[in-house]
């Protein structure tokens, strides 16, 4: 049954089951991903069951409703059969005090359930004229009429919380034991009513406690992978940016070099040809790495293809290396610095000379870059600020590590820029005296 499953009936089915070949293909049309049929392309028995499991699945249970308390009004009942029995004194005033009970429990609860109206001074006083109500049939009949102190416990445990919950219980709790033994009718122990009256509050507020807290960790965890994902946006625009910044401009810069070099030395400009077909193709590996996130340049390597893509563009370039070895982390991040620092000075500076100097202590080390230009030239057309956003990139990624970017002009002629990092990497960032995030700020002249 090599795909002969082929829209026969309603045309659903995508021979992606078990009738597969014995080549393994499904039968499928390779254009257009179905077998062929005129339906969704998805099997109907298998669809329909992945689609029960996965709505099963977002059914998450939330916190309990305000409806899950209104039958423990049936409590009640007792009273109520006073009531329809004539065992009730002043039947009348019994059956309205019962109502402005009923009445009082479902507004104190629907409120408890909504934290703003909880809170509101409304609620208080609800819970308090349910609480006067509550006392006036205790004391007035006794006997089954002492049970409402539990569901006067339960309004309790919506709307009070903490230190409020704990006294008014436990008070509460006090004056129903007294009141069942001063009426002496109730037809079981007043420590019982006392006991259910604390307990019933007790979980009531637990367990709604539980589920807010609940709640909001489920809250939590989708603002945490919303910022997740926008970090990892940030963070591949970053690289992105960093990554084509440099890279198209050695590429203009080795094809203009080229251009000047083929009328007269073919073989120099077929050299220069060789270097932009390189680093295009180095580029394509960096962004594959950088789209998958495993990208740590290395520092030497940089400094390499910083010497090219200055000798290309005329500029003299002068590297000096020293200090203890570094960890991989804090050469990326240098090596990210590097990558816009030529950037900048072969697209803006009009230097002759620029030099790469490293250098530090056992705990920190220093990447100053200085050239002798004189900035871009005025008479120039203008070039959208990838400078100034790189670096500002930088300024944040280095200030995340615990190190700082600091850039600006020479007092006299030419740029200087300066990164500073913990030589064991962004590990040490955390215990950083406060003072490097003093220099993290954005200096007005990154855009250079």
């Amino acid at each position: 049954m090599s795909g002969k499953r082929t829209g026969a009936g309603t045309g659903t089915g995508t021979g992606t089951a078990a009738d597969a070949g014995p080549d393994g293909s499904t039968g499928a049309d390779p254009r257009t991903g179905t077998d062929g049929g005129t339906g969704t392309g998805a099997d109907p028995c298998t669809g329909t069951w992945r689609d029960r499991r996965r709505r099963r699945g977002d059914r998450r249970p939330g916190p309990p409703g305000p409806y899950a308390l209104l039958p423990w009004l049936l409590m009640g009942l007792g009273a109520f059969s006073n009531l329809f029995q004539g065992e009730a004194a002043n039947p009348w005033l019994g059956g309205l005090g019962l109502l402005a009970f009923n009445s009082l429990y479902i507004s104190v609860v629907f409120r408890g359930f909504d934290k703003r109206k909880r809170e509101s001074p409304v609620s208080y006083w609800l819970l308090a004229a349910t609480a006067a109500v509550t006392f006036g049939l205790a004391i007035g009949y006794g006997g089954s009429w002492l049970l409402f102190f539990p569901l006067l416990s339960l309004a309790c445990g919506t709307v009070l919380r903490h230190r409020q919950l704990a006294a008014g219980l436990l008070s509460l709790a006090v004056v129903a034991t007294l009141i069942a033994v001063w009426r002496g009718n109730s037809g079981t122990d007043p420590w019982t009513i006392g006991y259910g009256t604390f307990i019933s509050g007790a979980v009531t507020s637990a367990i709604l406690t539980l589920a807010e807290t609940v709640m909001e960790l489920r809250d939590t965890r989708q603002e945490l992978a919303r910022t997740a994902v926008e970090k990892e946006r940030l963070r591949f625009s970053r690289d992105l940016h960093d990554l084509l910044g440099h890279t198209l401009s050695v590429i203009v810069v080795k094809s203009e070099a080229a251009r000047r070099l083929a009328p007269r030395d073919m073989d120099a400009a077929l050299l220069q040809v060789a270097d932009i077909e390189s680093v295009g193709r180095q580029a394509l590996t960096e962004i594959r790495e950088a789209v998958t996130g495993y990208r740590e340049g290395s520092l030497a390597t940089e400094l390499d293809r910083a010497r090219s893509a200055l000798t290309a563009a005329g500029i003299a370039p002068v590297v000096r290396r020293s200090g203890p070895p570094l960890a991989p982390q804090t050469e990326a991040l240098l090596g990210w610095v590097v990558r816009e620092a030529v950037t900048n000075v072969v697209r803006h500076s009009r230097a002759t000379t620029c030099s790469f100097v490293v250098d530090g202590t056992s705990e920190r080390v220093r990447l100053k870059v200085t050239d002798d230009g004189r900035g871009p030239d005025p008479g120039a057309p203008a070039t959208p600020g990838i400078g100034g956003t790189g670096l500002t990139g930088l300024t944040e990624r280095l200030a995340a590590a615990g190190g700082s970017l600091r850039a600006g002009p020479e007092p006299e002629r030419g740029f200087v820029l300066t990164a500073q990092l913990p030589v064991d990497g962004p590990d040490r960032a955390d215990g950083a005296d406060g003072d490097t995030a003093a220099g993290t700020a954005p200096s007005p002249t990154l855009g250079r």
